[in-house]
């Protein structure tokens, strides 16, 4: 038979549950997690503290558990805040905290009244809940989309049934329910009181969940040292733009360029400035090309620019002004002059029936070209004539 001892115990072992989960996602860096995983802990002892009501002091059962279970939805609260990167108001959680707690012990000793404590306790639940709901922005992404709606969603009806519980119980005062009262309406908000903070950490977890994909996802989508695109990625995208241009009978182009010289400035300046250059030749091409072209890092020092809806003459163009804003002397911390490199460009265009191979092929042709020409010069591939060749 249902009752509010069995809700708590049921409570009790959701809590462990996300305790365990949150455990699991704790080596993941992700903000929040000590908070959440904190909040959980408290609530186990705190609920196992209410299920002793009448067993153990008045003091454990009443102020105790919930002076524990005020500062659980103040710390789920502080690791939402944590993790969207805003401060956490603490003074604030503390002053209410603590003057919701002050209430529940004047409701007990000086008046004893459990409606009253039921309404202090949960007006300040039903604040933090608006307060969380308030916090979690729209993400951009949109894997991180669902998780946050989800959360917004189950805090904003958290906090409305703390709402109505407090406006319910603020209107029977008088009547005194005891706190395992078996009526109907004392079963139904007593579950859904003691069911807010799994609610809530279900979406943190979710929240968490989505993060540790996403950060996973870009890691494996992007290099390390520069930030650009990885192979692995450009390599999708091409696909991606192949396809697009073949339904749409659209110019993909392509720019294939190498640091000249590269081995000779590791050589003399050392590994750590030649990364430095890479990073430089990333950050400066990204600000010349189109937004809808696509930079990648395919390996050591050779970088691709993947060209959508472009002509000839768009990506001649586009490789030229790369060119000229990579003819570039950088300042060096402790060296004594600037660190100069240059980069050369092959620059080919799809042809009808022609694959990612083939075109990479032929780029990679004019960008030999243009370093067996003299270095810091842009090439471009020949056409291919009836038979697929090169005219």
């Amino acid at each position: 038979m249902l009752n509010a001892l069995s809700l708590l115990l049921v409570t009790t072992a959701f809590s462990v549950v996300m305790l365990l989960v949150l455990s699991s996602l704790a080596g993941s860096k992700v903000a929040g997690i000590r908070e959440w995983g904190q909040a959980n802990a408290l609530a186990v002892i705190a609920l196992l503290l209410f299920a002793s009501r009448g067993v153990m002091p008045d003091v454990l059962s009443v102020e105790v558990a919930n002076g524990m279970y005020i500062a659980t939805i103040a710390l789920m609260y502080a690791g939402f805040r944590r993790h969207v990167g805003q401060p956490v108001p603490e003074a604030l959680l503390v002053g209410g905290g603590a003057l919701t707690l002050l209430a529940v012990t004047v409701f007990h000793y000086g008046w004893n009244s459990l409606p009253l404590r039921t309404v202090a306790v949960s007006g300040y639940y039903a604040a933090i809940c608006f307060a969380i709901a308030a916090t979690l922005p729209i993400p951009a992404e949109r894997r991180l989309r669902y998780p946050f709606a989800f959360t917004r969603i189950a805090a904003s009806v958290v906090g409305a049934i703390h709402v109505s519980r407090a406006l319910f119980y603020g209107y029977t005062a008088a009547s005194a329910p005891l706190f395992l009262d078996p009526a109907t309406y004392n079963l139904v908000f007593f579950g859904f009181g003691t069911m807010a903070l799994p609610a809530l950490t279900l979406g943190a977890v979710m929240m968490a969940n989505a993060q540790v994909i996403s950060e996973t996802a870009y890691a494996a989508d992007h290099d390390h040292l520069t930030g650009a695109p990885s192979r692995r990625a450009f390599f999708a995208a091409a696909e991606r733009e192949h396809a697009r241009a073949a339904r749409r009978a659209s110019g993909l182009g392509l720019l294939l360029m190498d640091v000249d010289h590269f081995k000779r400035i590791n050589d003399t300046h050392g590994h750590a400035v030649g990364d430095l250059v890479l990073r430089d030749l990333v950050l400066h091409t990204q600000e010349v090309v189109r937004k809808i072209d696509y930079c990648a890092r395919l390996g050591g020092e050779e970088f691709a620019v993947l060209l959508p809806d472009a002509s000839l003459e768009t990506a001649q163009h586009v490789a030229e002004r790369v060119r000229a804003a990579l003819d570039r002397s950088l300042q060096v911390a402790g060296a004594t002059k600037p660190v100069a490199y240059t980069v050369s460009i092959g620059v080919a265009m799809l042809e009808e029936g022609e694959n990612i191979t083939g075109l990479m092929a032929r780029a990679d042709k004019a960008l030999y070209a243009a370093k067996a020409g003299g270095r810091n010069r842009v090439v471009s591939a020949a056409p291919l004539d009836a038979r697929g060749e090169e005219a």
